[in-house]
């Protein structure tokens, strides 16, 4: 079963198109990421799925729901998490999780044991006003209050932006808990090292889908060597790599230089390069491609996937 069916989304701000012709579906029990940097479309879709804004063209089925004429009714099914801390500052922990329950019809004590496990991080400081937080308490202060009415579908927009690495670790392994719950996790992030915690991935750039997969499936049709380059002027390499006729790509990641090559490669040729170029320190050593690599190819090439 679905939990979400999406055919054809578009969207408009004014002259921009945030969505062109969007479509994927997200299995129930599943933990689903779109992955892309900011302005890729992320929250724009989220809100058309959360039935906070309406789509131009397609259709959208969220818990067999069309999020236009019932959303009534789904609003009672889904959880939605923010990007951005959306919640009363001037109230305390506690009293913004009371004021979300009462809205849901229920109670913190009638569904205290789906939020435990995160509320009981911040609990100790329940009587402090939320806008006195940490970032990683305010992240499990909105997730506790996206889950008092125990939803079916939790929908989390970039939630571990501006948090620390600690708390970001936490933050997954909460939410594989709630799967294991059965809640279904569709969750959006610009960071490509969390791709890898989702069971399934959307790679989104500029309004369209770049590939969807499963993490390593993604990873797995890189399809050709790659190799990580290094020297004393960082700069300068990158350069003569990008001009290099034989380099396909050349992108800095931390410390080295990720470069594939047209054809068969070559160290010698390319050694021979770099040294006509006064470049006489490189290093190059054979790398594993990860799911930021596979963004950039795909980027490249922009060949948006077909469903």
């Amino acid at each position: 079963m679905q939990a979400i069916v999406a055919v054809n989304i578009s969207k408009h701000f004014g002259e921009t198109q945030a969505l062109k012709d969007i479509s994927f579906e997200v299995n129930s029990n599943e933990l689903f990421g779109f992955i892309g940097p900011d302005g890729a479309g992320k929250t724009t879709l989220f809100r058309i799925i959360a039935s906070l804004l309406l789509s131009e063209s397609g259709s959208v089925s969220v818990m067999g729901l069309n999020p236009a004429s019932e959303y009534k009714v789904l609003r009672t099914k889904l959880g939605y998490m923010p990007g951005r801390f959306s919640l009363y500052p001037d109230l305390t922990v506690e009293e913004n999780l009371k004021f979300y329950a009462t809205i849901f019809g229920t109670t913190i004590s009638e569904n205290y044991e789906l939020i435990k496990d995160i509320y009981s991080h911040i609990e100790p400081f329940k009587k402090r006003p939320a806008g006195k937080l940490s970032g990683g308490m305010k992240q499990k202060l909105a997730l506790s209050c996206a889950l008092i009415h125990k939803p079916e579908l939790l929908i989390l927009d970039e939630p571990t932006t501006g948090v620390d690495a600690v708390s970001r670790k936490e933050f997954w392994q909460m939410l594989k808990r709630l799967q294991g719950q059965g809640i279904t996790v569709l969750v959006s992030t610009p960071y490509m090292d969390e791709a890898a915690l989702c069971d399934r991935v959307a790679l989104i750039q500029k309004g369209s889908i770049l590939s969807i997969d499963t993490p390593q499936n993604i990873i797995d049709a890189y399809g050709k060597p790659l190799f990580g380059l290094r020297a004393g002027n960082m700069y300068n390499l990158l350069l003569k790599l990008k001009e290099y006729e034989n380099c396909s790509s050349a992108h800095l990641f931390g410390q080295y230089i990720h470069s594939s090559f047209k054809g068969k490669f070559s160290r010698e040729e390319l050694f021979s390069y770099l040294n006509s170029n006064r470049i006489n320190d490189a290093e190059i050593i054979e790398v594993t491609p990860g799911i930021e690599d596979c963004f950039m190819q795909l980027m490249e090439h922009n060949e948006p996937v077909s469903i």
